[in-house]
């Protein structure tokens, strides 16, 4: 199993940026694919954005398109979020997952970060 650690959670007003870092530990990271979650107060955990081990292939939500930009960096063992133009309906705890075969289902992850909180003000 992979371990892993969200930061660069914060506190920004609506327009603004932020970048989102996950962190993880383990020899198989470059051979995970990797997607972000968020989960905002009284509602589900969407899916955010995925990108295959390879890098071959990049998905988003239609909420978050042509705003978040998701990378990693397999010699660093580290998956980035870039926020654009961020709205208060973005305003989330925001979790990192890996997983061998899953892409947008939170089901088909195994291994989660302990969360990363962004909040957009108006």
């Amino acid at each position: 199993q992979v371990q892993l650690v969200e930061s660069g959670g914060g506190l920004v007003q609506a327009g603004g940026s932020l970048r989102l870092s996950c962190a993880a530990s383990g020899r198989t990271f470059s051979r995970h694919n990797m997607a972000w979650f968020r989960q905002a107060p009284v509602k589900e955990r969407e899916f955010v954005s995925a990108i295959r081990w390879s890098e071959s292939s990049r998905y988003y939500a239609d909420s978050v398109k042509g705003r978040f930009t998701i990378s990693r960096d397999n010699a660093k063992n580290t998956v980035y979020l870039q926020m654009n133009s961020l709205k208060p309906e973005d305003t989330a705890v925001y979790y990192c997952a890996a997983s061998a075969y899953g892409l947008t289902r939170a089901p088909d992850f195994g291994s989660w970060g302990q969360g990363t909180q962004v909040t957009v003000s108006s």
